[in-house]
């Protein structure tokens, strides 16, 4: 390692070099590593960032200095120096968070970035995605500048005044978003900060969004910081076995099982338990559903394979999830998707083994909690259930099912003869065009359900579906991250007009950073997924189409916006293709894969489908007295399917 300062004392922790808190913490970040299964990663790949006046001259200082350093040191900027923390700069703060989550993804939340930005709007813009990363339990490290320490300023521009106390900033809106919190006021302080920061990062159980926030004046500050304080660190990202007698407890319910169901999460994926999963499956016979988070963890033609589970899975698994007497859970959080509401596991007497690295998620509906790192789990409840299988009937039972679904799907994916295509139709070119190794990007809106029933996902990565947070304006970005974390794959992110208008800046990063990703935009004039919900709510599709306001009747109902999407991601620095219809939309796409810059292909759809068919329910409460009549039917309906809701599993 080479100081950039000299050493100025030696103190009981050994010698010292003279840095500012900035340059510490980008040479503190750059020596830290993660190590899985005898696999080394350097844990941060940069930091992502919009400078302003609440960094520019701490944190911004700290990064050009570690970059011109590398390259004085004879390292290219290709390759990143030792102590180099490469600098990537964001259109928005809200989006460089979702290329971080999207990148750590990716990467099985072995590597991440950390995210910098200035202070007030700079900060508060990151509040959305420091909230995702922590309800996807994604890794993401958030460096939010602050106020003035010392409030030798006070108020400093963008500051937030508190006229009951001098210590709150906006930052504290970051407490509740994050898995790990600090403000470092003084320069010691992150010698204990930054360590703690790092081991809630790399737990596979309690990581998500870690903020410290970072005073504008501390950032600049000087310390004399122990040597060893960057010696190069591995985190070593466990794999926890099972505890012998939960071993023991959950074998004796799932050997006693006649219509048992595996439903595989997405802990099954970032442990890389596909394998184990797949043998699992095959050796006992048991069905294998799958969760948004979990789609590919058993490749869609598996023998076992039924397909996602819950308010948009398919009528397979919604069916064998009916009848089961025992359910498997797999790294699964059991969200009201996937439970259908809790509606979806009839059986009065059905039992759940829970598989989990978190004893949080490992305990809900009252299931046999299961501790442990899914791979390892797995494996060790197949060496358990030796001998075990379920019966023929069974097994054909689920068969059939799984055959009735796959006719479903051919249907939904076949020409409607529309005037426009459904974005099912959409769906299946893509499907049959991308490859295991490629990546597919989506996130909030109509289309998570109609895929999560349909796509057939033949590998853990090949589904990048951001649906616990269900955020839109996730999918541009996030194609950035994936494809920065896995540059040999084919990144395709299908984007819908109303996110593509809340966030499409990001278009102009990946251009600039010379990325190759293919954006396939749908545009069908609003808000196909709640437009939809509102029509079966009673709501009659009020307030979720695209049209000018008309004097006449004071809404808007008029006719389209003229909105331009291809011209709009053309003046971003997008090649753009516009596609009419399936077959050239095909032929457009395979134009987009050929080529070697970044693809905006838009095509229309239609905005009333048709849809895959439903096989299960989602709760979302009726007005219990109204004027509409449309709204009281919708409320008959509500009552009377809310009376299979179980309170309690």
């Amino acid at each position: 390692m080479t100081d950039t300062a000299p050493t100025t004392t030696r103190t009981a922790d050994g010698p010292t070099v003279r840095l500012t808190v900035s340059q510490a913490l980008v040479r503190f970040l750059a020596h830290q590593h993660t190590e899985r299964d005898g696999v080394r990663h350097r844990m941060f790949a940069g930091c992502w960032g919009i400078l302003g006046h609440g960094n520019v001259a701490g944190l911004g200082q700290a990064l050009l200095q570690s970059h011109v350093e590398a390259l004085e040191a004879g390292y290219d900027g290709v390759e990143p120096g030792p102590e180099e923390l490469p600098f990537y700069l964001a259109r928005n703060e809200q989006s460089m968070v979702h290329a971080a989550v999207a990148y750590a993804r990716t990467s099985d939340r072995m590597r991440m970035f950390a995210c910098a930005a200035s202070i007030g709007p700079g900060s508060t813009n990151m509040l959305t995605g420091a909230a995702l990363a922590t309800v996807d339990r994604i890794p993401v490290l958030l460096l939010p500048s602050d106020t003035f320490a010392s409030r030798a300023s006070d108020p400093v521009l963008q500051q937030l005044e508190d006229p009951r106390t001098g210590d709150v900033s906006v930052n504290d809106a970051f407490r509740p978003l994050s898995r790990y919190w600090d403000r470092i006021a003084r320069p010691e302080q992150l010698l204990a900060a930054a360590p703690a920061a790092m081991r809630v990062l790399t737990d596979p159980a309690e990581t998500g969004a870690v903020t410290l926030c970072l005073p504008q004046d501390v950032q600049a500050e000087a310390y004399d910081w122990p040597v060893a304080f960057f010696r190069p660190r591995v985190w070593h990202v466990a794999r926890p076995v099972p505890e012998p007698a939960a071993l023991g407890r959950a074998v004796a319910v799932l050997a006693a099982a006649r219509r048992p169901l595996i439903v595989a999460g997405g802990g099954a994926v970032y442990s890389q338990a596909s394998e184990a999963l797949a043998d699992l499956a095959a050796a006992t016979g048991i069905p294998v559903a799958d969760t948004q988070a979990g789609k590919g963890a058993i490749a869609w033609d598996h023998p076992q394979a039924v397909g996602g589970i819950g308010a948009t899975g398919s009528s397979a698994a919604n069916a064998l999830a009916a009848e089961a007497d025992v359910v498997l859970g797999v790294g699964t959080r059991y969200t009201d998707f996937t439970t259908a509401s809790r509606t979806v596991f009839a059986d009065p007497a059905v039992q759940f083994v829970n598989l989990n690295v978190l004893a949080f998620d490992a305990a809900k509906l009252s299931a046999h909690p299961l501790v442990a790192d899914a791979r390892e789990g797995v494996r060790a409840l197949r060496e358990a259930l030796a001998g075990y299988r379920v019966s023929e009937a069974y097994a054909d039972r689920a068969s059939g099912l799984v055959a009735q679904w796959t006719a479903v799907t051919e249907r939904c994916y076949a020409p409607s003869g529309r005037d426009l295509p459904a974005q099912t139709e959409i769906f299946g070119v893509l499907n049959a065009l991308m490859g295991p190794e490629d990546i597919l990007v989506n996130a909030a809106g109509s289309m998570p359900g109609d895929l999560q029933a349909l796509w057939r996902a033949s590998s853990p990565r090949q589904y990048h579906l951001e649906y616990g947070f269900s955020c839109m304006g996730y999918e541009i970005p996030a194609a950035m991250g994936a494809k920065l974390a896995a540059p040999e794959a084919e990144v395709v992110a299908i984007v819908g007009d109303g996110t593509y208008q809340m966030n499409p800046q990001e278009i102009t990063t990946i251009v600039s950073e010379g990325l190759k990703v293919i954006l396939v935009v749908l545009q069908n004039h609003g808000y196909a997924s709640i437009g939809a919900l509102s029509d079966s709510l009673g709501s009659q599709r009020f307030g979720t189409r695209f049209r000018m306001r008309q004097a006449a009747t004071g809404q808007l109902d008029g006719g389209l916006v003229p909105f331009d999407i291809a011209a709009n991601a053309r003046s971003l620095g997008a090649d753009v293709l516009v596609a009419d219809g399936v077959d050239d939309f095909r032929e457009a796409f395979l134009t987009a894969r050929a080529a070697t810059r970044t693809t905006v292909i838009c095509v229309e759809t239609d905005i009333d489908g048709p849809n895959p068919p439903s096989s299960a329910w989602w709760d979302v409460p009726v007005a219990e007295v109204a004027t509409l009549e449309s709204t009281r039917q919708a409320r008959e309906m509500y009552d009377d399917a809310r009376r299979d809701q179980r309170r309690f599993l």
